[in-house]
């Protein structure tokens, strides 16, 4: 037909490359990027959705002592120095999710994976649970030397209990959140609830340097 009719359309089109980087090298037709270019949204890798939020700027751990299974004496920060760190909140007395906890962390630290990760579970009942009962906990679901127990002082519970969970707490209480710290023994990322192994595998990698995103 020679009939010409008007036809008002939009083209949406994806990358996942730089246009304009890609154009400055001769890759791509700079004519055909500024007409592909009218409205610009940047969208984050599926691997980046990892539930939870992001602590910025990280915060520094505090140098509470704790006391782990071997009955050594040292700080939270010492602990956590030198590889990216998950940490979790228990105790030995808990039949609810502390089990479910206690199984997921056992599970993760025997995985053998590139980027190198440690995993810690401090014991909020600093009366009931001694570094004895923190190793038998332990070894109903697994023991791995990555995996450490530890228990901090009394005075301490609370304080360590606010800086991980971001804000006042009931006494005696925890939740089901992993708090991961990268090699610098800074906190960057509060999961929400009950994180997936997935979810906790996608953090260390992001936080080890084994994620490019």
């Amino acid at each position: 037909s020679s009939t010409t009719s008007p036809l008002l359309g939009s083209l949406i089109t994806a990358s996942q490359r730089t246009l304009a980087d890609l154009a400055a090298t001769g890759r791509f037709r700079e004519d055909l990027r500024f007409r592909l270019e009218v409205i610009q949204v940047p969208v984050p890798p599926l691997r980046a959705a990892v539930p939870g939020s992001g602590v910025t700027p990280p915060q520094p751990a505090p140098a509470l002592p704790l006391t782990d299974t071997t009955l050594r004496r040292s700080s939270l920060t010492a602990l956590l120095q030198g590889q990216t760190t998950l940490v979790q909140l228990m105790f030995t007395g808990c039949g609810t999710v502390c089990p479910a906890q206690g199984l997921l962390f056992a599970t993760l630290a025997g995985r053998a994976r590139p980027q190198p990760a440690r995993w810690l579970s401090i014991s909020i009942d600093t009366l009931g649970d001694d570094p004895t009962r923190l190793r038998a906990w332990q070894a109903r679901f697994g023991l791995h030397p990555s995996w450490l127990a530890a228990v901090p002082d009394t005075a301490d519970v609370d304080r360590l209990s606010e800086f991980l969970r971001g804000g006042p707490v009931k006494a005696g209480t925890h939740g089901t959140q992993v708090f991961v710290f990268d090699a610098q023994a800074r906190l960057v990322h509060r999961t929400a609830d009950n994180p997936s192994a997935p979810e906790l595998e996608a953090l260390i990698r992001r936080h080890s340097g084994g994620d490019s995103a």
